[in-house]
Protein backbone atom coordinates (compact mmCIF):
# COMPACT_ATOMS: atom_id res chain seq x y z
CA UNK A 1 0.00 0.00 0.00
CA UNK A 2 3.26 2.60 0.78
CA UNK A 3 4.09 1.92 -2.40
CA UNK A 4 0.78 2.73 -4.27
CA UNK A 5 0.29 6.09 -2.49
CA UNK A 6 4.63 6.33 -3.31
CA UNK A 7 4.15 5.78 -7.11
CA UNK A 8 0.68 7.92 -7.44
CA UNK A 9 3.11 10.83 -5.69
CA UNK A 10 5.68 10.63 -7.93
CA UNK A 11 3.52 10.63 -10.60
CA UNK A 12 1.57 13.88 -9.63
CA UNK A 13 4.83 15.51 -9.12
CA UNK A 14 6.09 14.44 -12.42
CA UNK A 15 2.77 15.55 -13.87
CA UNK A 16 3.37 19.11 -12.01
CA UNK A 17 6.81 19.35 -13.42
CA UNK A 18 5.97 18.65 -17.21
CA UNK A 19 3.00 21.08 -17.38
CA UNK A 20 4.57 24.15 -18.45
CA UNK A 21 3.36 27.44 -16.37
CA UNK A 22 1.97 30.29 -17.95
CA UNK A 23 4.52 32.97 -18.35
CA UNK A 24 4.50 35.64 -15.18
CA UNK A 25 5.28 39.73 -16.12
CA UNK A 26 7.60 41.82 -14.33
CA UNK A 27 4.83 42.58 -12.64
CA UNK A 28 3.58 39.63 -11.66
CA UNK A 29 0.62 39.35 -14.17
CA UNK A 30 -0.13 36.32 -16.47
CA UNK A 31 -1.13 36.48 -19.93
CA UNK A 32 -4.30 33.99 -20.51
CA UNK A 33 -4.08 32.41 -23.74
CA UNK A 34 -6.45 33.97 -26.07
CA UNK A 35 -9.70 32.22 -27.01
CA UNK A 36 -9.82 31.05 -30.44
CA UNK A 37 -13.18 31.98 -32.79
CA UNK A 38 -14.09 30.41 -35.57
CA UNK A 39 -16.49 31.26 -38.66
CA UNK A 40 -19.30 29.08 -39.16
CA UNK A 41 -18.67 27.26 -42.51
CA UNK A 42 -21.19 28.17 -45.37
CA UNK A 43 -22.36 25.10 -47.58
CA UNK A 44 -24.16 26.38 -50.35
CA UNK A 45 -26.85 24.01 -51.94
CA UNK A 46 -26.36 22.53 -55.30
CA UNK A 47 -27.57 25.23 -58.42
CA UNK A 48 -30.92 24.08 -59.88
CA UNK A 49 -29.29 24.14 -63.19
CA UNK A 50 -25.65 24.94 -64.92
CA UNK A 51 -26.01 28.76 -66.23
CA UNK A 52 -22.87 29.56 -68.13
CA UNK A 53 -21.72 33.43 -68.55
CA UNK A 54 -18.79 32.55 -71.55
CA UNK A 55 -19.23 34.83 -74.40
CA UNK A 56 -22.47 36.92 -72.88
CA UNK A 57 -22.13 41.07 -72.91
CA UNK A 58 -23.14 41.91 -69.18
CA UNK A 59 -24.53 45.48 -70.65
CA UNK A 60 -27.01 43.29 -72.61
CA UNK A 61 -28.30 40.92 -69.83
CA UNK A 62 -31.03 43.05 -68.58
CA UNK A 63 -33.39 44.53 -70.81
CA UNK A 64 -34.38 47.86 -71.13
CA UNK A 65 -37.43 47.66 -69.05
CA UNK A 66 -35.72 45.73 -66.80
CA UNK A 67 -33.30 48.61 -66.16
CA UNK A 68 -36.17 50.98 -65.97
CA UNK A 69 -37.76 49.02 -62.71
CA UNK A 70 -34.80 49.14 -61.51
CA UNK A 71 -34.79 52.80 -61.94
CA UNK A 72 -30.93 52.67 -64.27
CA UNK A 73 -32.19 55.59 -66.71
CA UNK A 74 -28.33 56.20 -68.02
CA UNK A 75 -26.53 54.26 -70.70
CA UNK A 76 -24.48 51.18 -69.60
CA UNK A 77 -21.23 51.23 -69.74
CA UNK A 78 -18.81 48.17 -70.39
CA UNK A 79 -15.20 47.55 -68.89
CA UNK A 80 -13.10 44.73 -67.45
CA UNK A 81 -12.89 44.16 -64.23
CA UNK A 82 -9.54 43.60 -62.92
CA UNK A 83 -9.96 42.30 -59.68
CA UNK A 84 -11.78 39.07 -60.99
CA UNK A 85 -9.38 37.99 -63.44
CA UNK A 86 -10.41 40.66 -66.43
CA UNK A 87 -14.23 39.66 -66.38
CA UNK A 88 -16.30 41.80 -68.46
CA UNK A 89 -18.51 44.08 -66.54
CA UNK A 90 -21.12 47.01 -67.31
CA UNK A 91 -22.05 49.82 -65.31
CA UNK A 92 -25.43 51.27 -64.98
CA UNK A 93 -26.27 54.56 -63.14
CA UNK A 94 -29.08 55.89 -62.05
CA UNK A 95 -29.93 59.59 -62.40
CA UNK A 96 -33.66 58.74 -60.84
CA UNK A 97 -32.12 57.23 -57.23
CA UNK A 98 -28.32 58.08 -57.40
CA UNK A 99 -27.58 54.44 -57.29
CA UNK A 100 -25.26 52.38 -59.61
CA UNK A 101 -25.41 48.65 -60.62
CA UNK A 102 -22.36 47.38 -61.59
CA UNK A 103 -22.72 43.11 -63.29
CA UNK A 104 -19.68 41.38 -63.85
CA UNK A 105 -19.49 37.87 -65.09
CA UNK A 106 -16.32 36.14 -63.45
CA UNK A 107 -15.69 32.55 -65.34
CA UNK A 108 -11.98 32.57 -64.00
CA UNK A 109 -13.30 31.07 -60.80
CA UNK A 110 -16.66 29.87 -58.58
CA UNK A 111 -18.25 31.51 -55.67
CA UNK A 112 -16.86 29.78 -53.21
CA UNK A 113 -13.91 32.68 -53.26
CA UNK A 114 -16.34 35.04 -51.10
CA UNK A 115 -16.30 31.92 -48.24
CA UNK A 116 -12.19 31.98 -48.18
CA UNK A 117 -10.95 33.50 -44.79
CA UNK A 118 -8.26 35.20 -47.56
CA UNK A 119 -11.67 37.32 -48.91
CA UNK A 120 -12.29 38.95 -45.11
CA UNK A 121 -15.83 39.24 -46.20
CA UNK A 122 -18.85 39.21 -44.57
CA UNK A 123 -20.45 36.79 -46.71
CA UNK A 124 -24.32 35.51 -45.99
CA UNK A 125 -25.97 32.79 -47.74
CA UNK A 126 -29.23 33.49 -49.76
CA UNK A 127 -30.71 32.33 -53.11
CA UNK A 128 -31.96 34.11 -56.50
CA UNK A 129 -34.12 32.49 -58.40
CA UNK A 130 -33.34 29.00 -56.93
CA UNK A 131 -29.74 29.45 -57.23
CA UNK A 132 -27.20 29.07 -54.35
CA UNK A 133 -26.21 33.35 -53.41
CA UNK A 134 -23.95 35.05 -51.33
CA UNK A 135 -24.63 38.97 -49.89
CA UNK A 136 -21.57 40.24 -49.44
CA UNK A 137 -20.75 43.20 -47.25
CA UNK A 138 -16.99 44.30 -47.34
CA UNK A 139 -15.83 45.46 -43.28
CA UNK A 140 -15.79 49.67 -43.30
CA UNK A 141 -17.34 49.80 -47.11
CA UNK A 142 -20.73 51.03 -45.81
CA UNK A 143 -21.31 52.19 -49.45
CA UNK A 144 -21.94 48.89 -51.29
CA UNK A 145 -23.57 45.64 -51.30
CA UNK A 146 -23.43 42.89 -53.69
CA UNK A 147 -24.90 39.70 -54.23
CA UNK A 148 -22.87 36.82 -55.88
CA UNK A 149 -24.82 34.11 -57.75
CA UNK A 150 -23.70 30.86 -58.31
CA UNK A 151 -24.71 30.54 -61.52
CA UNK A 152 -22.65 27.77 -62.85
CA UNK A 153 -19.15 25.47 -62.11
CA UNK A 154 -15.76 27.85 -61.77
CA UNK A 155 -18.26 31.29 -62.64
CA UNK A 156 -20.51 33.39 -60.93
CA UNK A 157 -22.72 36.86 -61.04
CA UNK A 158 -21.39 39.57 -59.48
CA UNK A 159 -24.31 41.93 -58.66
CA UNK A 160 -22.81 44.93 -56.73
CA UNK A 161 -24.86 48.25 -55.93
CA UNK A 162 -23.84 51.12 -54.27
CA UNK A 163 -24.62 54.79 -53.08
CA UNK A 164 -23.36 57.41 -56.35
CA UNK A 165 -22.58 60.23 -54.36
CA UNK A 166 -26.12 60.85 -52.43
CA UNK A 167 -26.40 63.42 -49.45
CA UNK A 168 -27.33 61.38 -47.05
CA UNK A 169 -25.52 58.58 -48.16
CA UNK A 170 -28.03 55.31 -48.65
CA UNK A 171 -27.83 53.04 -45.69
CA UNK A 172 -26.32 49.82 -46.68
CA UNK A 173 -29.66 47.59 -46.13
CA UNK A 174 -31.47 49.23 -48.71
CA UNK A 175 -28.20 48.93 -51.32
CA UNK A 176 -28.09 45.11 -50.58
CA UNK A 177 -31.59 45.17 -51.11
CA UNK A 178 -31.49 46.56 -54.40
CA UNK A 179 -28.26 44.01 -54.99
CA UNK A 180 -31.02 41.36 -54.52
CA UNK A 181 -33.54 43.07 -57.37
CA UNK A 182 -30.74 43.80 -59.27
CA UNK A 183 -29.78 40.10 -58.77
CA UNK A 184 -32.92 38.34 -59.70
CA UNK A 185 -33.68 40.36 -62.96
CA UNK A 186 -30.10 39.40 -64.45
CA UNK A 187 -30.85 35.23 -63.18
CA UNK A 188 -34.25 35.54 -64.85
CA UNK A 189 -32.83 37.40 -68.20
CA UNK A 190 -30.33 35.00 -68.48
CA UNK A 191 -32.16 31.94 -68.01
CA UNK A 192 -34.65 33.34 -70.58
CA UNK A 193 -31.86 33.12 -73.10
CA UNK A 194 -32.13 29.54 -72.73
Amino acid sequence: MRAARLIVALTASALVACTPLPDRKADGRVDEPLSVTTTPEISLPPRPREVPLDGLDPCAVLSADQRAQLSLDQPPSGYLEASFGNAKACTIRSGISGNVLRLALVTVEGVEVWLSENAQVDARPTTVSGFPALTVRTPGIEDACTVEVDVARGQFLDVMFRDGGNKPQVKQDVLCQGAQRAAEAAVAALLQRG
